[in-house]
């Protein structure tokens, strides 16, 4: 997919900004505080409907403003898709082919975004809060099911967890209700635990074949999902449902001593391990910079394999932070194949001899100012 044409009014330090992109790689350069990284998370936003660096909504629009707009226009294979989010004090009002969309699971998916930024690191090195994260925003843009069963499960955590917190103060005696909202709550747990073991075994496939060919050979990488549920590739959802409920069961008064669910995929994680050994505990940091740039390209194949597009590669003051191996190995995997989002203050020796034909912006002060070709 392509994102053909970007319009943002009142978004961050943009008053009102229009501009077409190129197909293959588009090169934001400008120094610190200019917008490069704004425009990259206007993209983010119009795909996923929310930031990359902030929760609050209201830190998008633009200061003494009521609102902010974006639109774009997405080429994919068959059709061109318009997409609208109009972001005001009272929340999100999202459009695709100019019709509000009711549920986020309905809008999300018409345009996916991988990002690879230096905090992305941390998805090898960070809490396993990073990596949950990282499962819900990638995996729920290549499934709408996914998406759905994660707002769900969410919903109902919180009940469970406000209900705990009525039993242990006695506000609330009926274990009956626990027990009906333990046995939805198993339902989804169940539904998201399945669909993480096996897309991670997808994404391991990719990851594995990249960091093989970064690490020149030298180092294989594996992805263990770490869940307190018993799966294998045979292990059926009802048995994962059966579990989770048993859990529950097992742990109610501490649970409710603690006022929290102790069991379910909000407590998952994933290990990243090359040549047998934990990469966040065991590592050098290019072991782990190696992994989280393997995996970040493997999420673009898992894409294209779940969704039959391509999504869109957003790189933040990445090369920055590789060496020329890295940014060689990076450069050369995505050229002709992915439309690409580079910021950057300058272009290091190695980007400029590998990327071909760039479409080159300017940034300064929120104006963007495209380079014309010789």
């Amino acid at each position: 997919m392509i994102l053909q044409e970007l319009h943002l009014k009142n978004f961050r330090n943009y008053d009102d900004l229009q501009v077409t992109f190129s197909p293959g790689i588009n090169i934001l350069i400008g120094e610190n505080a200019q917008g490069k990284t704004n425009l990259l998370e206007a993209i983010h936003v119009l795909a996923l409907t929310k930031s990359h660096r902030t929760s609050k909504d209201r830190e998008l629009i633009q200061w003494e403003q009521k609102q902010a707009f974006l639109s774009g226009k997405v080429q994919k294979k068959v059709e061109k898709v318009p997409l609208e989010i109009q972001i005001s004090q009272g929340g999100k009002r999202v459009k695709v082919n100019h019709l509000y969309q009711s549920r986020l699971s309905s809008y999300v998916g018409n345009l996916n975004v991988v990002l690879f930024a230096p905090e992305d690191l941390a998805l090898v090195k960070g809490a396993p809060q990073v990596r949950r994260q990282f499962m819900n925003m990638e995996f729920g843009q290549m499934s709408s099911a996914y998406l759905y069963n994660v707002s769900h499960y969410h919903s109902l955590l919180q009940q469970r967890n406000q209900y705990l917190k009525h039993l242990r103060s006695g506000e609330q005696t009926d274990r009956i209700l626990l027990g009906v909202i333990s046995d939805q709550l198993a339902q989804y747990g169940a539904a998201i635990v399945m669909a993480r073991f096996k897309l991670l075994k997808q994404l391991e496939q990719w990851a594995q074949k990249l960091h093989e060919h970064i690490s020149l050979q030298k180092e294989q990488l594996q992805l263990k999902y770490v869940t307190q549920l018993t799966i294998d590739d045979q292990t059926p959802v009802e048995d994962l449902q059966k579990q989770l409920r048993k859990l529950y069961d097992d742990n109610i008064d501490r649970e409710i001593t603690l006022g929290t669910t102790m069991a379910g995929p909000q407590r998952d994680d994933i290990h990243f391990i090359v040549n047998g050994q934990n990469v966040q505990h065991f590592g050098s940091q290019g072991q782990q910079r190696t992994t989280a740039l393997a995996v970040k390209l493997a999420e673009i194949d898992l894409m294209k394999e779940q969704t039959g597009e391509y999504p869109l590669l957003l790189l933040d003051d990445v090369l920055s932070e590789l060496d020329d191996d890295r940014q060689t190995h990076l450069l050369t995997a995505i050229q002709d194949k992915v439309q690409t989002f580079l910021t950057t203050t300058s272009l290091s020796g190695v980007a400029r001899q590998l990327i071909k034909q760039p479409t080159i912006f300017q940034i300064d002060g929120g104006t963007l100012t495209k380079e014309e070709t010789t």
